[in-house]
């Protein structure tokens, strides 16, 4: 099998899985440029929606965790790599998408989707939708510190000690509630 028949399998293999988390949104004036297509940073607020609505799906409170320390744990994006393909319109209503995750000891790491639903004219494919952009989101666990720490190598000339502090957060690794809820919607996309 050539290189190009196994990345073809793979694609097709990859298309016939059903999405972790799918959900429509609506494309309003606030989402657009003067020309009504959506601005380019706006598809990570839609990808950022989407992994919002999927953790309160899983019954977990977003983003934010407190410990019984009353540290609060949260993540930040780490990285984002998208891929635009096709203009997101006003008035549309799109697809996004969690197609898939892995969890890592630190960090999720979410591939997502944005889809333009298209007619149907008696097709009988379960998903008749056009890709609009993707990306590779990594996410890091982090934990804020409930007192920050003072710098003391950072001082601008005339400021007192106290007055620069470090960004108070650290990482740390995912909370096992969220780990096991993440494994376990994972295992029934893979078994479903």
């Amino acid at each position: 099998m050539t290189t190009t028949e196994q990345k073809n399998k793979t694609s097709a293999l990859n298309n016939d899985i059903k999405p972790l988390f799918a959900k429509d949104y609506n494309v309003y004036i606030n989402h657009t440029d003067a020309g009504g297509i959506v601005y380019h940073a706006n598809h990570l607020v839609f990808f950022e929606n989407c992994r919002r609505d999927w953790f309160t799906e899983l019954g977990l409170n977003g983003y934010f965790l407190q410990t019984d320390s009353g540290d609060v744990q949260h993540f930040v994006v780490s990285q984002a790599d998208l891929q635009y393909k096709r203009a997101i319109l006003l008035d549309e209503v799109i697809s996004v998408r969690i197609d898939k995750v892995e969890l890592k000891p630190a960090s999720i790491i979410f591939y997502q989707s944005i889809h333009r639903h298209l007619p149907n004219h008696g097709s009988t494919e379960t998903d008749n939708s056009q890709l609009l952009s993707s990306t590779k989101i990594v996410i890091a666990c982090v934990q804020n510190l409930v007192k920050p720490e003072p710098m003391a190598d950072d001082k601008i000339d005339g400021e007192s000690d106290n007055a620069m502090t470090t960004i108070p957060m650290r990482p740390i690794r995912v909370p096992k509630k969220l780990h096991d809820k993440i494994k376990q919607a994972i295992d029934e996309q893979v078994n479903g």
